[in-house]
C-alpha cells in the first residue's frame, strides 16, 4: 500500500494524540494502580474528555514551524530554527500549557524567548529527557526531504531544548522509524534497519544544522566523539529491545526490559517495544503503552505514531478520533503531508 493511499501521516498524527490522551491519566502511576483504576489493560477506553498533554501540543508547535519554514523554500537550518523557536515560545506562553510539561522544555523555552540569544545558549546540554523525541514525529512524515535534511531537522528541533547527544540521536532515530514505517518497511526488519542507521551515523555530526553546539560540553574532544556518545546509548537500548523481542511477553510491563521512557532513548525503545508486540493491532499497542509504570503518555504517543504510520489513518475508531483534543489541526497536518 502506498504512503498516500494509506494516509500514513494522518494515521501517525492521530495515533500520537490518541496514545497521548490514553496515557495521560496513567502517567506517574505504577501498573497495579493503573489496573485498579482502569480494569484489564486490554479493555482500556479513551477518557472523556480525550485531553492530550504537552507531547501533542509540542508536536503541533513543531508542525506549525515546519509548515512556515517549508512555505519559504527549501528547508535548511536557519529557515527552520526561527519559526520552530517562535512556536516553542508561543507554546511556553500559552495558557493551555498546563499539562505537567517537562522542566527542560520550560527552562529552554524561557531562554529562547529572548530574541538576541543564540539558541545554542538556551539548549540544555545535560538533558536527554524524552521531550526531545516525543514531538519529532512530523519530521518523519514531511515528504520530499533528503536524508540529510530529515536528520538535521530532527536533531535541530531536539537541540533547541535538549542538547545532550543522546537526545539528538534518539530524536533522529525516532523520525527515521516513522519515516520507514510510513513507507511500508517490514516490521520484522525495523530494529535491524534502525541499528544500521545508527551505526552509519555514529560519528556524523551535523555541523550545518547544529553549529558549534558540541563545544559547549568540555568533556568531548571532538564533534565526532560528542555525537558518538549519543548513538552508542541508542545502540545499547536497541540491543535491549532486540533481546526483549526474542522472548516476547505481552502481559509484562515493557518498561521492565527497555526502560521507563523518561529519557529519550528509552522512550523510543519502549514505544517500539509496545508497537512490535502487536504491530497489526493498533488499539492493543496504545493500551499496552498506556499501562506502563514509566512515562506512559510519551510512550503511548510514540507507539501510536508508529502504529498509525504503519497501518494508516483508517485503523483508528471514529468514536475515538471524533473527540480527541486538537482534532482539526491534527487532521490538517496529516492531510498536508499525505497530499
Amino acid at each position: 500500500m502506498t504512503t498516500t493511499r494509506k494516509r500514513a501521516a494522518t494515521g501517525a498524527m492521530m495515533g500520537l494524540a490518541l496514545g497521548d490522551a490514553l496515557g495521560f491519566p496513567t502517567e506517574f502511576n505504577d501498573v497495579p494502580s493503573i489496573l485498579a483504576k482502569t480494569g484489564p489493560w486490554r479493555e482500556m477506553e479513551l477518557p472523556r474528555p480525550a485531553i492530550v498533554t504537552d507531547d501533542t501540543q509540542m508536536t503541533l508547535a513543531l508542525s506549525r514551524g515546519i509548515r512556515t519554514a517549508a512555505g519559504r523554500g527549501r528547508i535548511g537550518p536557519l529557515r527552520l530554527a526561527g519559526p520552530v523557536r517562535e512556536e516553542f515560545v508561543e507554546w511556553w506562553r500559552s495558557p493551555e500549557n498546563n499539562r505537567a510539561p517537562g522542566r527542560t522544555c520550560m527552562v529552554a523555552c524561557q531562554l529562547l524567548k529572548t530574541p538576541e540569544r543564540d539558541w545554542r545558549d538556551a539548549s540544555q546540554l545535560g538533558s536527554k529527557g524524552c521531550g526531545a523525541n516525543m514531538r519529532v514525529v512530523p519530521v518523519g512524515l514531511v515528504p520530499d526531504w533528503t536524508e540529510e535534511e530529515r536528520a538535521g531537522a530532527a536533531q535541530l528541533q531536539s537541540a533547541l531544548t535538549h542538547g545532550h547527544p543522546t537526545a539528538l540521536a534518539a530524536s533522529d532515530l525516532t523520525a527515521r522509524a516513522v519515516y520507514l514505517l510510513a513507507r511500508g518497511a517490514e516490521v520484522t526488519g525495523l530494529v535491524g534497519q534502525l541499528r544500521s542507521y545508527a551505526l552509519e551515523n555514529r560519528t556524523r555530526y551535523h555541523e550545518r544544522w547544529l553549529g558549534d553546539l558540541w563545544t559547549r560540553t568540555p568533556s568531548d574532544a571532538s564533534a565526532e566523539s560528542f555525537i558518538a556518545r549519543g548513538w552508542d546509548e541508542c545502540l545499547a537500548v536497541l540491543d535491549r529491545l532486540s533481546a526483549a523481542l526474542r522472548e516476547p511477553s505481552p502481559e509484562t510491563d515493557p518498561c521492565l526490559t527497555t526502560g521507563d521512557g523518561w529519557i529519550a532513548e528509552e522512550a523510543l525503545a519502549t514505544a517500539l517495544h509496545c508497537f512490535l508486540l502487536f504491530p497489526e493491532d493498533p488499539l492493543t499497542v496504545l493500551r499496552r503503552a498506556a499501562c506502563t509504570a514509566g512515562d506512559s503518555d510519551s510512550i503511548a504517543c510514540l507507539a501510536g505514531a508508529f502504529a498509525g504510520a504503519h497501518l494508516g489513518a483508517d485503523v483508528w475508531p471514529r468514536a475515538w478520533e471524533g473527540r480527541i483534543e486538537y482534532r482539526e489541526e491534527l487532521l490538517a497536518f496529516g492531510a498536508l503531508w499525505d497530499a
